[in-house]
């Protein structure tokens, strides 16, 4: 299946849903049935099965119940954190429900922020952004030198002591560079040169 194939499955409306129910949780389709009343069940079983077809959401445990089985899901298990030899022997397809896991994962929580009775993405520290660095293959990596020589001693913070657990989540890609035609659309800077984002820091 083509990795654009993947994108298609995983951004049906539906889908979406089911996908940002299971991020994070381990849930029965009497459980999916609960979280999403609103879906027909036909059409929750339908996509369900499709998203556990393909490999977006996987069958984790089955249990017995009165003669019955109950299947319980939960997304890839490399969806989060890949390995070094998870790395090595994933393919492009692996990567793309990898991804596609990753990101749900993200809506998830993004949602759950969202629900809240109060959000100020100021006062929270919250934020999202996308930016493109030109690094040569050095200065990339001194860069990831010095974010895990930032990053690797708060590893070992403990719950307490006024501490918020803060969800941190980190993509890196080649970007191609952008036609003439893309680059005419960006939006154009400020005056104060800072451009446009969302967020905080």
């Amino acid at each position: 299946m083509s990795r654009d194939r993947w994108a298609e499955l995983a951004l049906h409306p539906v889908r979406i849903r089911i996908l940002r129910a299971v991020a994070g949780a381990r849930l029965t389709t009497h459980d999916l049935v609960a979280l999403l009343p609103d879906i027909p069940h036909a059409t929750l079983y339908r996509h369900l099965a499709t998203l556990v077809k393909t490999g977006l959401i996987e069958v984790v445990d089955q249990r017995r119940i009165r003669g019955a089985v109950e299947r319980v899901y939960a997304l890839p298990a490399h969806g989060a954190t890949l390995d070094a030899a998870a790395l090595a022997t994933a393919t492009p397809e692996d990567h793309a429900r990898y991804f596609t896991a990753f990101v749900s994962s993200l809506l998830s929580e993004f949602s759950r922020y969202l629900a809240r009775e109060r959000i100020d993405f100021a006062a929270d520290g919250a934020g999202y952004q996308q930016l493109v660095l030109h690094l040569t293959d050095a200065e990339l990596a001194a860069f990831a030198a010095d974010l895990n020589q930032i990053i690797g001693p708060l590893l070992g913070n403990q719950p307490g002591n006024g501490r918020v657990p803060r969800l941190l989540a980190t993509v890196l890609l080649p970007a191609d560079q952008p036609t003439a035609a893309e680059a005419t659309r960006r939006t154009p800077e400020r005056e104060d040169g800072s451009g446009t984002r969302e967020g905080s820091d």
